[in-house]
């Protein structure tokens, strides 16, 4: 069932998604050379200490860390480890927070220092493909929109986009329906209407779209170790667009 958020709890989860873009700017900030993956983790955990808010997947189905750091080939839900970052690599930052009981959930990549060209397109063309989905999301529109516009960038700049992992609604819970994939056909799916609360996340490989997941049970990476870049925002439905709710302030500092 997809719910209909009221004002009042549209305003808590604009809460909640601010907090996740500020704790994920902290992280970005970190994302430098030398910087190992579990000190990033420890960091988000310390502000959500200070923030007085739950790391949402911590805990999750049994997942043990505060943030998700996939690095190069690996797609999503990568642990933090003692393993550091270095000039070339890629890291998708994936964080969440359940603040009074409503949740936020935002996501990024980011090249560490010099990265090879196609890395920094894969990089451009994801966030382009979020962006492009966001512009789908409007009330009247239907579900299938904001996926047809996502996989026609990624394909048409000659990347590939995972089929796996979809994107989620999101509200009391961190996943809700409906489940946002990132293919498919405008016209089709269920029709967007004010106050739904939607996390669009498109996960996109340099090469083959099929990914597997490593003995950890978690992390996922592509299958043929191509590059993996990911992007990922908490947006409301309203009658005029999206409105972005895991931002900062005014400001879009995610990005």
């Amino acid at each position: 069932m997809i719910v209909i958020r009221s004002p009042w709890e549209l305003e808590r989860l604009t809460v909640s998604g601010r907090v996740v873009a500020e704790i994920l700017q902290a992280v970005k900030e970190r994302l430098v050379p030398g910087v190992s993956t579990q000190e990033l983790d420890e960091l988000a955990h310390r502000h959500c200490k200070k923030k007085k808010v739950l790391p949402a997947f911590k805990g999750y189905h049994g997942y043990p860390y505060s943030l998700c750091v996939s690095v190069n080939e690996e797609v999503v839900h990568g642990f933090p480890s003692g393993r550091k970052l270095a000039s070339g690599d890629i890291v998708s930052i994936d964080f969440g927070v359940c603040c009074e009981g409503y949740y936020g959930d935002a996501a990024l990549t980011v090249a560490i220092g010099a990265v090879p060209p196609v890395a920094g397109k894969l990089i451009r063309v994801t966030r382009e493909a979020l962006f492009l989905g966001l512009d789908r999301v409007k009330a009247g529109n239907r579900l299938g929109d904001v996926s047809e516009a996502i996989q026609t960038h990624v394909e048409n700049q000659g990347f590939s986009v995972v089929r796996h992992f979809v994107g989620h609604g999101i509200g009391k819970a961190l996943h809700e329906d409906p489940q946002i994939p990132n293919f498919g056909t405008a016209g089709r799916g269920p029709v967007l209407k004010p106050g739904m609360v939607l996390a669009i996340e498109p996960m996109v490989n340099a090469g083959g779209s099929e990914v597997e997941i490593l003995s950890d049970g978690w992390t996922a990476v592509t299958k043929d170790r191509s590059l993996s870049a990911h992007f990922e925002h908490t947006v409301a439905v309203t009658e005029n667009g999206c409105r972005i709710l895991s931002e900062s302030g005014s400001q879009n500092l995610l990005f």
